[in-house]
């Protein structure tokens, strides 16, 4: 991979970020969920004068970091978190295997 997420990042997320991770690798590995991305990443916009918090530059460093990955990198990533937060993972194979059919 050439940037890996630091998985040392999502111990320091509070319970709704993670689950906002949740839902943006969800969305990435499902193509056709392209309006719950584009939802996500205008939730991520900054307004004017207020700088962007550590977690929304983390994010826009994972969206740009996922977006550079070869199908297998990103494969290799899931693998990772796996090992690394298995009840995360857990939740995002569910997630993804509850998106089957739904058009």
């Amino acid at each position: 991979m050439s940037e890996p997420l630091p998985l040392h990042w999502l111990s320091g997320w509070a319970p709704a970020q993670r689950e906002q991770f949740l839902r943006d690798l969800v969305d990435k590995a499902v193509p056709w969920k392209v309006l719950p991305l584009l939802e996500g990443l205008a939730g991520l916009s900054v307004g004017p004068g207020k700088p962007p918090s550590i977690f929304e530059c983390q994010m826009r460093l994972w969206d740009q970091w996922f977006h550079s990955w070869s199908e297998a990198e990103q494969n290799e990533f899931v693998g990772q978190l796996e090992e690394a937060v298995p009840d995360l993972a857990s939740r995002f194979y569910q997630e993804v295997a509850a998106t089957a059919g739904k058009a």
